[in-house]
C-alpha cells in the first residue's frame, strides 16, 4: 500500500514540475489545509454474485481533513493534496486515506483585471486505501471532477469551496465488495509563498 501511495506521490510532483516547464517563474507554489464533508458510497454482493446490494456498512457521511500543496497560475492550477476520513457513527466504523492530483481550470478568468472571485473546473486522479468493519480493507485508483469558487483575500491567501466526485477501482474480491464512489463538498485555505 505505501508503494503504491509513493509512487502515485513522485508521478504527481514529476507532473507538476514538468507542467510548470519554463514558465515556473510565472507560477505561484501554494501550501493548505482542508476542510470538508465527505459522503462514501460502497456495495457488496449477494451470495449468487450477480446484482448489487447496498448494505449499510459501505455508505456513510462524516468529516474529511486534508493538507494540499500546487501551484497557480492566472488561469490554472495544480494539486496534490492528501485526505484522511474516519467515521465511527451507529457503532460502524470506516475510514480512508486518499492522494489526489488536480487540474483546476479558472474559467472566467479576464487577463485585463484579476478579480475576487475565481469559479473554476477540474478533474482529479489518485489513489485510495478504505477499510472498513467485517474485515473490509481495499485500496485502488480513484478519478473525477470538482467544480468551486476560488476568492483571493490577500495577495498571500486565497481560500476556496469546492464540491468533489470521485469515482473508484476499489475491490476486494474475497468479500465481494467495492468502493463505488467519495463525494466531498471540501473548503480549502492555502497560502501563496
Amino acid at each position: 500500500m505505501l508503494k503504491k501511495m509513493t509512487t502515485v506521490l513522485l508521478c504527481t510532483l514529476l507532473g507538476n514540475t514538468l507542467y510548470a516547464g519554463d514558465d515556473i517563474d510565472q507560477s505561484k507554489p501554494f501550501i493548505g489545509l482542508e476542510l470538508g464533508y465527505a459522503t462514501v458510497q460502497g456495495s457488496a454482493y449477494n451470495e449468487s454474485g450477480v446484482f448489487p446490494v447496498y448494505e449499510p456498512d459501505y455508505e456513510g457521511s462524516d468529516i474529511e481533513y486534508g493538507i494540499r500543496i500546487g501551484a497557480q497560475r492566472e488561469e490554472w492550477r495544480t494539486t496534490l493534496s492528501f485526505n484522511y476520513f474516519d467515521s465511527d457513527k451507529d457503532d460502524r466504523k470506516q475510514n480512508y486515506e486518499k492522494v489526489l492530483a488536480s487540474l483546476d481550470y479558472f474559467f472566467l478568468y479576464s487577463s485585463q483585471e484579476k478579480s475576487q472571485f475565481q469559479p473554476f473546473l477540474g478533474i482529479n486522479l489518485g489513489y485510495v486505501n478504505y477499510e472498513s468493519t467485517q474485515d473490509i480493507d481495499m485500496d485502488g485508483f480513484i478519478y473525477g471532477a470538482q467544480a468551486g469558487v476560488l476568492f483571493h483575500v490577500t495577495d498571500t491567501i486565497d481560500i476556496d469551496l469546492l464540491y468533489r466526485y470521485s469515482l473508484s477501482s476499489a475491490t476486494q474480491d474475497d468479500r465481494n465488495a467495492e468502493l463505488d464512489h467519495i463525494g466531498s463538498i471540501v473548503f480549502g485555505i492555502n497560502y501563496i509563498y
